[in-house]
C-alpha cells in the first residue's frame, strides 16, 4: 500500500513537473535575467592562471588565485576522454544537453526503489553549467528550497542547451576538463596532470586517466595523496565503466586495475617547479609601476630606474599596455602566457650544479668553521655589539615579531618568546630541502645566517637570452634574489673592464709592465693597494697578459693611474653596467656593489665581437586565446670594437688556461675553449666567477646574507672554490647534452684582420707557468 502511494505520487510528479516548471518560469520574473548570456558563455568569470613556458616549451609554472590552464580538446589524451564518457555521461553524443532517460531513471530507480547507486541525472553540459556559474551558496528550507532547485535545475538546464547549440562536442568535453577541480590546488586538467604525474594531459596513460577522472566526483575523498587506498578503487570503478561499455575488453581491465598507484606528485605552487626565482622576477618586473623621484632617497637609483623603465619594454609591461576598456590585465586572473628564454634542461642542470656543490662540500666545510668561532656564524673579528645589532635588526624584520607588536605583545614578551624553543621546520640541504627541529626563534636567525647565498644566470652569448636563472638557494625558504635584486662588491671580476679599457687606449697584451706596488693620493692620505703576487714576481718585468691571468693588484693600480677612475667607470657603462659607479682609485680593484645580472651582460660583450646585448626573459606575451600581445627583440648595440673584444677573449682564456680559473682545466673541463674571471671581495664576503664558452655566458656569485659571515681564509674562501665549481659542473651537464648544441669543439671568433700581432708573448715563457694560486681579490 505504501509503495503505490509513493507510485502515484511519484507519477503525479512526473505528469505535472513540466507544467509547474513553466508556471514558476512565468511567474517568477526576472529568473532569465540570470541565465548567462552568449557572451558570458564565451567569457565566463573564470580564474586562468597565467602560465609561464621555457624556450623549449616546458610548462616552468604559473601565476594563480587557481591554478587553471587551458587545454584545448587535441591535447587530451583519449583515454581521457573515454574515461569521462563512460563514467559520468555515456549517451553524451546523442542529447542535445539534457538527457531525459536519465532524469526518468533517477525518478524511478533513486526516488521509487531508493536505489542511491544508480547514479545522477546531469549530463556533462549540465554540470559544466554548474561549474561555469556555480549556484547559489544561500541555504534555503521548506517550500522556499524546493522553488530555489528548481529555478537552479531549470537555468542550467537552458544554459546546458545554449552550450549544445553554441558548441561541438569535443568543445564541450574540453570546457569540462578545463573547469573541475581536482585537489590540491589544481583546477583543469592541465594543472592535474601536473600536479600529480609531473605530464601534459596528452601523455597521460589509460590508469593515470582513469585515476583523475575518479577524483573528479569528490577531489578530497578521492584523493590519491590523501586516500590512496579509495582513490584506487575509484579508479578501478572507473575501468569497470569502460569495460562495461566496451571501451576496454575484460583482460585490459583485469590487467589495469591491478596496477598499484604510482604518483609523481608535486603541488603547483609558487614556491615549487623549475626558475622560481626567475617566475617572481618576471612578476615584479610586468607589475613595475613608473619610477617616482619621491619615492627614492638615493638619485642614483632613481635614474637607473627610470632608463630601465625608458629602454625596457618588459619594464611595467601591464602599466603600460592596458586592455581596451582601461583596466590592467591580472597575472593571476587572465590567463596570459609568457614564453621566456629559459631553457628548462640548462635550467635544471643549474640547480643540480647549485645542490651538488653546497650540499656536497661547500655548506658542511663552512658549518664545520662556523662551529669553531667565538659568536658563530659571524667571523671571529665582530664585536659582539656588532653581533647582537644585526640579530636584533634580523628579529625586528620578522614575521614572528611583526605579529607579536600587532597583537599589543610587550618587548618583554617578545623576548622571551624568541628565547623559547619551538617546533620548526627549517631548510636543509637534504632530499626533502628541510628537516624538522626544536629551536628557539633566536636560533633559527642564527642558522639561517650560517647558511651560505648564492646566484647564478646564465646567457646565449649573441642573443642575449637568459637560459637559466637560480636567486638563491632555496625559494621556499629565501626569497631574495640574488640576481637582480641584490648588489654585491664584485671583486676582480670587474679588471677585465679596466683591461678593455686599455686595449682600447692601445695597450696590447704583450706590453711590459714593472710588477711594484702602485700608491696613490686620496684627498689628504694615500692609499697602497695590497698584492698577493708571489715574492718571486715582485719588482720584475711582466706582461700585462700575466697581470689579468694572476689578478695582480699592482698591475691593475698601475693602469689604474695611467686612465683615470672616470674612464674605467665610462668603460663599465659603455660594456653593460647600469648601476651607477662611484670613479673612485678602488674601483679597479672592485670596490663596487654591482648586480649579478649586469656583470653577465657585461662580459657578454666579449664574446659576441664588441656587440653588448642586454639580457632578453621574455620572446612574447599572448592572452588566453593565443593572441600576440606583445613581442621581444633583443636590444643590441656596438660597445668596444671587435679588435678589443678579441684582445679581451685571449686574456681572459689564459685566466682559465693558466692563472686563477686554472682548477677549471685540472678539474672539471679540460679540453674546450673557455674564457673567464674570479673575484674575490674583501675579507672573502664574496666570491665570484664569470666565464664564457663560444656560445654562452654563465656567472656564479656565492656569499653569506650579512658580509660579516664568512670563511676566514681566501684558500677556502676565494672565488675558485666557493663560486667556480658551480660553473664547472654546470658547463659539464650542458656540454653532455648534445641537444643543447654546445661542444668542446666550438670555437671564439677569429682574429680581426686588422689585429696583426703576436699574443704569445714571447721571451716570457716563464711567465706562462701553470698557477693554482687562488685569486687576488680586492683588498
Amino acid at each position: 500500500m505504501k509503495n503505490r502511494r509513493r507510485f502515484i505520487l511519484i507519477l503525479g510528479t512526473v505528469i505535472l513537473l513540466p507544467f509547474i516548471m513553466l508556471v514558476l518560469a512565468l511567474t517568477w520574473v526576472g529568473l532569465f535575467e540570470t541565465i548567462p548570456s552568449f557572451e558570458e558563455l564565451e567569457n565566463p568569470k573564470t580564474n586562468i592562471a597565467t602560465e609561464i613556458i621555457s624556450s623549449d616549451e616546458i610548462l616552468l609554472g604559473t601565476f594563480h588565485i587557481e591554478n587553471r590552464s587551458f587545454a584545448d580538446y587535441k591535447d587530451i589524451s583519449p583515454n581521457l576522454v573515454n574515461a569521462l564518457i563512460a563514467t559520468e555521461d555515456i549517451r553524451f553524443y546523442s542529447h542535445s544537453g539534457v538527457d531525459y532517460r536519465s532524469l526518468m531513471r533517477v525518478m524511478i530507480k533513486t526516488v521509487l526503489q531508493g536505489d542511491r547507486s544508480s547514479g545522477g541525472g546531469s549530463t556533462l553540459s549540465q554540470q559544466l553549467a554548474k561549474n561555469l556559474f556555480p549556484r547559489d551558496s544561500v541555504r534555503h528550507s521548506g517550500i522556499a528550497s524546493l522553488a530555489k532547485l528548481t529555478s537552479t535545475k531549470l537555468k542550467e538546464w537552458i544554459t546546458a542547451v545554449k552550450l549544445e547549440r553554441n558548441y561541438t562536442k569535443e568543445e564541450i568535453i574540453a570546457m569540462y576538463f578545463n573547469t573541475v577541480p581536482y585537489g590540491s590546488n589544481a583546477f583543469g586538467i592541465r594543472a592535474a596532470s601536473a600536479t600529480f604525474f609531473g605530464k601534459l594531459p596528452s601523455q597521460l596513460t589509460l590508469e593515470e586517466s582513469a585515476l583523475l577522472v575518479g577524483i573528479i566526483n569528490a577531489p578530497s575523498r578521492y584523493s590519491p595523496v590523501r586516500n590512496s587506498e579509495r582513490s584506487i578503487q575509484r579508479r578501478n570503478h572507473v575501468l569497470s565503466q569502460m569495460c562495461k561499455y566496451e571501451f576496454i575488453n575484460q583482460h585490459r581491465y583485469d590487467s589495469i586495475a591491478a596496477i598499484p598507484l604510482k604518483l609523481k606528485f608535486m603541488q603547483q605552487d609558487h614556491n615549487t617547479g623549475l626558475a622560481p626565482y626567475f617566475r617572481e622576477m618576471l612578476r615584479r618586473t610586468l607589475n613595475a609601476s613608473e619610477p617616482k623621484a619621491e619615492n627614492y632617497t638615493n638619485k642614483n637609483d632613481y635614474q637607473t630606474d627610470r632608463l630601465e623603465w625608458e629602454e625596457n619594454p618588459l619594464q611595467g609591461w601591464i602599466r603600460k599596455n592596458p586592455k581596451a576598456d582601461g583596466s590592467y590585465y591580472n597575472l593571476d586572473r587572465d590567463g596570459l602566457r609568457i614564453y621566456t628564454t629559459i631553457n628548462s634542461k640548462m635550467q635544471r642542470y643549474a640547480e643540480e650544479a647549485v645542490k651538488q656543490h653546497f650540499q656536497g662540500y661547500l655548506q658542511p666545510a663552512f658549518s664545520a668553521e662556523v662551529r669553531r668561532r667565538r659568536r658563530p656564524p659571524f667571523s671571529n673579528d665582530l664585536t659582539q655589539k656588532a653581533t647582537e645589532s644585526i640579530i636584533n635588526q634580523a628579529k625586528r624584520s620578522s614575521d614572528r615579531y611583526i605579529s607579536m607588536k600587532e597583537a599589543g605583545a610587550t618587548d618583554s614578551d617578545i623576548d622571551k618568546a624568541f628565547r623559547t624553543k619551538t617546533k620548526m621546520s627549517v631548510f636543509a640541504w637534504n632530499k626533502k630541502g628541510y628537516t624538522d627541529t626544536l629551536m628557539t626563534p633566536t636560533d633559527s636567525i642564527l642558522y639561517y645566517k650560517s647558511l651560505l647565498r648564492t646566484s647564478l644566470m646564465a646567457m646565449d652569448i649573441q642573443s642575449g637570452e637568459v637560459r637559466a636563472y637560480i636567486g638563491g638557494p632555496n625559494y621556499r625558504h629565501f626569497k631574495y634574489d640574488n640576481v637582480t635584486q641584490g648588489r654585491r662588491q664584485v671583486g676582480s671580476t670587474i679588471k677585465p673592464f679596466l683591461y678593455t679599457l686599455a686595449m682600447q687606449e692601445g695597450y696590447t697584451p704583450c706590453d711590459r709592465v714593472l710588477n711594484i706596488a702602485q700608491t696613490f693620493i686620496v684627498g689628504d692620505s694615500t692609499w697602497t693597494p695590497k698584492t698577493t703576487d708571489k715574492a718571486e714576481w715582485i719588482g720584475k718585468n711582466v706582461t700585462i697578459k700575466w697581470g689579468l691571468t694572476h689578478s695582480s693588484n699592482n698591475i691593475s693600480a698601475y693602469l689604474m693611474k695611467q686612465l683615470g677612475p672616470q674612464a674605467m667607470a665610462d668603460m663599465c657603462h659603455k660594456l653593460g653596467i647600469r648601476s651607477y659607479l662611484d670613479p673612485v682609485v678602488a674601483l679597479c680593484l672592485g670596490s663596487a656593489d654591482l648586480y649579478l645580472s649586469e656583470m653577465v651582460s657585461a662580459y657578454q660583450t666579449f664574446g659576441n665581437k664588441g656587440v653588448h646585448t642586454e639580457p632578453l626573459y621574455v620572446t612574447r606575451i599572448e592572452d588566453k586565446n593565443g593572441n600576440v600581445l606583445a613581442s621581444f627583440n633583443p636590444r643590441s648595440k656596438e660597445s668596444i670594437s671587435d679588435r678589443t673584444a678579441y684582445l679581451m677573449v685571449n686574456l681572459l682564456q689564459g685566466v682559465v688556461n693558466s692563472g686563477t680559473a686554472y682548477r677549471l682545466r685540472s678539474q672539471y673541463i679540460p679540453q674546450g675553449e673557455l674564457a673567464g674571471k674570479t673575484g674575490t671581495s674583501n675579507n672573502q664576503s664574496d666570491g665570484w666567477f664569470i666565464g664564457f664558452v663560444p656560445k654562452l655566458v654563465t656567472g656564479i656569485w656565492v656569499g653569506g646574507e650579512d658580509r660579516s659571515v664568512h670563511f676566514e681564509s681566501l684558500g677556502m674562501g676565494g672565488a675558485s672554490n666557493m663560486a667556480l665549481p658551480v660553473w664547472g659542473l654546470f658547463m659539464q651537464k650542458v656540454l653532455a647534452d648534445p641537444t643543447l648544441s654546445i661542444y668542446t669543439t666550438d670555437t671564439f671568433d677569429a682574429s680581426p684582420a686588422d689585429t696583426n700581432m703576436s699574443l704569445n708573448c714571447s721571451g716570457s715563457d716563464d711567465e706562462i707557468q701553470q698557477s693554482t694560486g687562488a685569486d687576488s681579490g680586492f683588498f
